[in-house]
């Protein structure tokens, strides 16, 4: 397809309150739903291409500033930069969060800059310790997500986890890419 019609065309039209269910803030119940939720993933684009990053802590790393604004520590990693980059060159962001336990994700879209204002800092220590900088974002668009896709995955069933002892271990695949990427 090439164009949106011809994908409109293709497509039921949604029911109405799947449309409706889409909120410009975070109400009380976005704000419940991002405070329990341990996980993330931040989806950016920059000129080189997208990059989905997952980021976690203890339910509710995820700090609700205020109906419009969401912040996110970002705290030391493999220093990639690659979301960080994109947010300065195209601020438009999306995450969606997961539930554990749950079938729906929460999703939210916004805008975002990077800030390392000291107060702001301050403010995410954890143990002591303050994040390189944080990633605010003024929320554009939040709504719960239907549970299809992780109902389908069956993804909370403890018998359904990956057996790690029956894949290559990280360090493996780590060092098979690091060679791929010398070629």
């Amino acid at each position: 397809m090439h164009s949106v019609d011809a994908l409109t065309a293709h497509y039921p039209t949604p029911h109405e309150m799947v449309v409706r269910k889409q909120i410009n803030r975070l109400d009380t119940y976005a704000r419940s739903l991002i405070e329990v939720s341990p996980f993330l993933v931040l989806g950016t684009v920059g000129p080189t291409g997208t990059d989905c990053s997952p980021r976690g802590g203890k339910p509710g790393f995820a700090l609700v500033h205020d109906d419009h604004t969401l912040i996110l520590a970002d705290w030391p990693g493999n220093n990639r930069l690659d979301s960080l980059r994109n947010i300065i060159q195209n601020p438009l962001v999306g995450m969606v969060f997961l539930l554990p336990g749950m079938g729906e994700v929460f999703r939210v879209n916004g805008k975002a800059k990077l800030s390392t204002h000291p107060d702001l800092l301050e403010r995410l220590s954890d143990n002591g310790k303050r994040p390189r900088s944080a990633i605010v974002i003024t929320v554009t668009e939040a709504f719960i997500h239907c549970p299809r896709a992780i109902a389908v995955a069956d993804l909370w069933n403890p018998e359904k986890h990956v057996d790690t002892a029956s894949l290559p271990s990280l360090r493996t695949i780590f060092e098979a890419h690091v060679a791929l990427s010398a070629e």
